[in-house]
């Protein structure tokens, strides 16, 4: 255990965790067992002015501005309350790093600067509202001496790809929070966690779902703090509720045009009887401007062969033979190119209501975001199977830049990805993309764009129920 936690500030807690007979190694589990099941006697004095609160925004101007106005609001709020003013940072400012959407790279940034001033380190979305009077009351129960997690619990009802099948035995043994309700660290935890960044390399270079990683991270094998739930960090509104949160899916406006859309499907020729029939069936019908990309040209369905043959692994000849085809005379004029695979289920309507909160005139890229070796300045992509989604300026400087394949069997999603972090595009995240399957993923998940993989699901079933929208009544 870290020496951090040899300095125990609260006689409460240890002389409770002795009557249970903890041992030492059980202080991290028998601590958030006493959070969650017994009301603190001893209360920390907390003012605002001891709290950092992180706004998780992004690069992107229309991310950027929404981060910039949940700030603005967090300190009128702050001010009307007269209890102090905390620090409001805009993750996306805090370096010039694109990586830092991961938080890990930024926590030695925030203890160096705030770590002897703050107590707490709060973490919410963009586009979650936070009650301050309630934040305080809640942190103001928790020693803050002490090494402390906190936030809304999820946790796996089955063992799931996404998260590498951890604790397959017993999935809803272990807890991460929901980023939409906030979450917050201590500062004793803070700087213990930073100590471990500047000193051990992470075991995974991947970063797929960021909540449940943070989590793991935090745990350190049964060594750090689980998650203490905090029932005021909320999604929905309700009574004494420190935070809730609108939606992922913001309403910008008219959706873009159909005609605004090119979709580019690739397939090869032996799922065109397999898998094609479901594109068809399910959502082809909501596209303005479709063709299939394949290994082989077949008028039936049609499809259209870009002289790549088919590879087994990575896809990034075909993908990048896309994109100079998007910018041909080949094919329609359109704003965005939509890139997936042809076992990708995704609700067009949801996404050309997503694209109105977006600037075509910009160089963006948008999909599933994940992260290549972030913490040794390495890089971020858009990862294939959910959908990648380019405007036409961010394809022009891709193609413009010489950037391509080491081999058409390289994985196109991460060498995009780099090309595009090479260029000084961001990557834009949105959770309504999914690489994998609805059931991969916990019971709270958003109003979906997409998902990804027909194993074991019947797609066109799984299409309807998570995709299809209630067509208006004069409609039916």
């Amino acid at each position: 255990m870290s020496h951090h936690n040899a300095v125990n500030g609260c006689k409460l807690v240890a002389a409770l965790l002795l009557w249970l007979g903890a041992s030492a190694g059980d202080k991290h589990t028998g601590r958030a067992h006493a959070a969650e099941h017994q009301q603190h006697t001893a209360h920390s004095s907390v003012g605002l002015d001891k709290v950092v609160l992180v706004i998780q925004s992004q690069r992107n101007s229309f991310h950027a501005r929404r981060g910039g106005q949940r700030k603005v609001e967090v300190l009128k709020q702050a001010a009307e309350l007269g209890q102090g003013v905390p620090v409001v940072l805009l993750l996306h400012e805090l370096s010039e790093y694109e990586g830092d959407w991961s938080i890990l790279p930024v926590l030695p940034y925030l203890s160096a600067n705030y770590g002897q001033s703050a107590s707490w380190f709060f973490f919410i979305e963009e586009e979650t509202s936070v009650a301050l009077p309630a934040l305080l009351q809640v942190l103001q129960r928790y020693q803050v001496q002490e090494e402390w997690f906190l936030g809304k619990r999820l946790q796996d009802n089955e063992a799931s790809i996404i998260h590498h099948y951890a604790f397959s035995e017993d999935p809803t043994s272990f807890s991460y929070p929901d980023p939409a309700a906030g979450w917050a660290l201590s500062t004793p935890l803070l700087q213990r966690l930073t100590e471990r960044i500047q000193h051990e390399h992470p075991k995974s270079d991947f970063t797929i779902d960021l909540k449940h990683e943070i989590a793991l991270y935090i745990w350190e094998e049964g060594n750090g703090p689980k998650l203490t739930a905090v029932p005021e960090f909320c999604k929905e509104t309700r009574d004494n509720c420190a935070t809730t949160f609108t939606s992922y899916l913001p309403n910008c406006g008219d959706p873009v045009s159909k005609n605004d859309v090119f979709v580019a499907v690739k397939t090869c020729q032996k799922f065109h009887s397999e898998r094609v029939p479901i594109v068809k069936a399910t959502w082809e019908k909501d596209a303005g401007f479709l063709e299939y990309y394949s290994d082989v040209t077949d008028a039936s369905i049609p499809t259209i062969s870009l002289g790549v043959p088919n590879t087994e692994r990575g896809h990034c000849g075909k993908t990048f033979a896309i994109l100079r085809q998007f910018l041909s005379k080949a094919v329609p004029k359109a704003d965005w190119l939509l890139i997936v695979d042809d076992d990708t289920l995704i609700s067009l309507p949801r996404l050309r209501r997503l694209l109105r909160c977006y600037d075509p005139k910009e160089a963006v890229s948008l999909g599933e975001r994940y992260g290549y070796s972030l913490l040794q300045n390495g890089y971020s992509y858009t990862t294939g199977g959910g959908g990648m989604v380019l405007s036409r300026v961010a394809v022009s400087r891709l193609v413009s830049s010489g950037c391509r394949c080491y081999s058409d069997d390289a994985p196109d999603d991460m060498v995009l990805g780099r090309c595009i972090t090479s260029l000084g595009v961001p990557i834009t995240h949105s959770p309504l993309f999914h690489q994998a399957r609805p059931y991969d993923y916990s019971e709270t998940l958003e109003q979906a764009v997409s998902f990804h993989k027909h194993w074991n699901i019947d797609p066109v079933v799984v299409y309807k129920h998570w995709l299809q929208d209630t067509p208006p009544r004069d409609e039916l």
